[in-house]
């Protein structure tokens, strides 16, 4: 599932636009994705995904890459050999669907503003 366009605050997938931060797997999209602490992603926030083993995780951390990552969460993607990119939103966008023309298996988790 390939995104189409991404702005500050709004991303658009399929032809619709969502403005909540959100979550793609396989197809689905989990929108109005909320996190233990707003500006700080830990592995709970994202387990849901982990669960299904995506062979790649891209992660937005917002416009201006605010969002931080725990340490831990790193830890444990390197332990269980997920591969993943964490960057801006705009750039995770673009690895994120150059990894879906790959035909790889990826998740993305994508934080819209900040």
């Amino acid at each position: 599932m390939k995104i189409e366009n991404y702005i500050w605050g709004a991303l658009e997938v399929g032809g619709k636009i969502y403005t909540r931060d959100l979550k793609i797997f396989g197809g689905q999209i989990f929108s109005n994705w909320w996190r233990k602490e707003g500006h700080f992603l830990y592995r709970e926030d994202i387990q849901d995904i982990l669960v299904l083993k995506p062979d790649y995780l891209v992660i937005g951390s917002g416009f201006y890459g605010l969002m931080r990552i725990d340490p831990e969460l790193e830890e444990y993607l390197q332990k269980n050999g997920i591969n993943y990119f964490i960057s801006d939103t705009s750039s995770a966008v673009n690895k994120y669907n150059e990894l879906v023309q790959e035909g790889k298996k990826v998740a993305g988790c994508f934080h819209l503003t900040c």
